[in-house]
């Protein structure tokens, strides 16, 4: 039984959007590998996700290494041996970490203290939907791990149909012709 053809638009359920990305990004680096492999390529392969955590794929070497080679190769701009962070971006960043580690401590003093702390309606409200994005993490996760359990079983069931043989079996459903 053939697959459908897949519409190609944005996926509107986020849980549906982040599944489908996970398994098409493992898809897409396993076939990047195995062209590698295949016919001798160096492939690079860099992917950001719309929470923007990175995804990368160098072959031969480093994506560093790569990306040099490439610029060389295009004649663009050569990249320093050692990358520059900009002091301001540093700044912001540990900042936006503070905050981060801040919510998720009260989060937990809320939890595991039964709400007893006094908490503000946009503290609440924050970590209601830090709450929500973990959920909808887990469940992208178990679906999943659901998803190559099935496929595991489902390569099994085809390896027992292959390796069973039909011919001289009675099936439970049918009746010998000899009985009657």
């Amino acid at each position: 039984m053939g697959r459908g053809r897949v519409q190609l638009k944005r996926i509107e359920n986020p849980v549906h959007r982040q599944v489908t990305f996970c398994k098409r990004r493992a898809g897409l680096l396993k076939k990047a590998k195995e062209l590698s492999v295949l016919c001798d390529a160096e492939i690079g392969l860099v992917i950001f996700s719309a929470h923007g955590k990175l995804y990368e794929l160098a072959t031969k070497g480093t994506m560093q290494e790569l990306i040099e080679r490439y610029s060389k190769y295009t004649g663009g701009p050569q990249l320093p041996d050692e990358p520059t962070v900009e002091p301001m971006d540093a700044i912001k960043e540990i900042g936006m970490l503070k905050q981060e580690i801040e919510v998720l401590q009260k989060g937990l003093r809320y939890m595991f203290a039964g709400g007893c702390e006094y908490t503000s309606l946009d503290e609440l409200l924050v970590l209601e939907k830090h709450l929500e994005i973990w959920i909808n993490q887990i469940r992208s996760t178990k679906v999943d791990i659901m998803f190559q359990e099935i496929q595991m079983l489902r390569s099994k069931i085809g390896e027992n149909m292959n390796n069973t043989d039909f011919t001289n079996t009675l099936h439970p459903l049918t009746i010998a012709d000899n009985i009657f």
